[in-house]
């Protein structure tokens, strides 16, 4: 006769175990009700005694929460993306919040599921970063779940009742095209322009650069922004090869991003191209591998722990209850200066 699997000890064991009722464990799970600190302790530890566990269904069912939150993002191989989701679980953790990560690969359609609240109640909340579907049209989709956006282009001048959560692109480009021309650097290129809407991440960077040149003096020139069709090293290099026959007419170069920055980096270095001291070179998003190229690279760095901890924060408040008006929060950031930037001879 086949042996039975031993069955997990369930809320009357503990109550057994503590000699108190089933009604006060529940309780204590819960944190419900009236419980005497002594008691409390007496089923803390008949719990870890047993090894209790208590029904993740069971608690849905009686609170109509699942301690869940879903975080979308276009690509989690992405070392930007990477980093939110760590950090948005760590915010999620400090508060007893699991978090389900969700990687949209970028897709519409995907994204619209994602701006519905998914198909099902799987979630208590959600943060979601889209790119294909404009921040517009996720506000514009019904949904029950609790939303907060992270993106580039604010929505609430729309009168959307949405929460968002990002950092200032504009500055930070400007002040970025402020650090190339105080180090010497006039004849600048933006790497990154997307095609697209205006709402683009590259987009809102470029227009920044535009505002940073025209601050200092300088014209924008079409023919010195160069597009890609991804933020990747292998189009920072495709970008730089492309400059090539007029590279010497650009000492400074402002990518959309750090992955695009290293690529640069590479295609310079490999055709003879001296960074710093004959471009300088500067990114965005501070990412690891940055602070460890060679040169190593100046970077805008968002402030990614207070990105995360704001979304959590909002999209809580809205799982609880709490009567807050849907706000636009920038978090934000620092530009930190590197080799690749130094003053040329320095």
């Amino acid at each position: 006769m086949a042996s039975q699997e031993p069955r997990a000890p369930g809320l009357k064991d503990v109550a057994a175990a503590a000699k108190v009722s089933w009604k006060t464990v529940s309780n204590v799970v819960n944190g419900t009700g009236r419980v005497s600190e002594q008691t409390r302790r007496r089923v803390e530890e008949a719990i870890r005694r047993l090894g209790y566990r208590p029904s993740v269904v069971g608690r849905q069912l009686r609170s109509g929460r699942t301690g869940i939150l879903a975080l979308a993002v276009p690509e989690i191989d992405h070392p930007y993306f990477c980093w939110l989701a760590q950090a948005t679980i760590n915010a999620a953790r400090a508060r007893g919040y699991r978090v389900f990560i969700d990687q949209t690969g970028g897709k519409r359609a995907a994204e619209a599921v994602v701006a519905r609240g998914y198909d099902e109640r799987l979630f208590d909340g959600i943060v979601f970063s889209p790119l294909e579907l404009s921040l517009s049209e996720a506000v514009e989709l019904e949904r029950d779940t609790p939303l907060v956006l992270l993106g580039e282009r604010s929505v609430g001048a729309s009168g959307a009742h949405v929460d968002h959560v990002s950092i200032d692109n504009l500055g930070a480009a400007r002040d970025a095209v402020h650090h190339l021309v105080a180090t010497g650097r006039r004849r600048l290129v933006f790497v990154g322009a997307e095609p697209g809407g205006p709402d683009r991440t590259g987009a809102l960077r470029l227009q920044g650069f535009h505002d940073g040149l025209r601050a200092n003096g300088l014209s924008p020139d079409p023919t010195m922004e160069r597009p890609v069709n991804a933020f990747t090293r292998s189009e920072g290099a495709h970008a730089i090869e492309a400059l090539l026959p007029r590279i010497d007419q650009v000492d400074g170069i402002l990518c959309a991003n750090d992955q695009l920055a290293l690529g640069a980096l590479h295609a310079l270095r490999t055709n003879g191209i001296r960074v710093p001291d004959d471009i300088g070179v500067v990114g965005w998003d501070n990412i690891e591998d940055g602070r460890y190229s060679n040169p190593t690279l100046t970077t805008i760095a968002p402030d990614v722990e207070g990105i995360a901890e704001s979304a959590v924060a909002r999209v809580l408040a809205m799982i609880d209850g709490a009567a807050v008006e849907p706000a636009d929060v920038v978090a934000p950031y620092r530009l930190l200066a590197r080799e690749s930037t130094a003053v040329p001879g320095s």
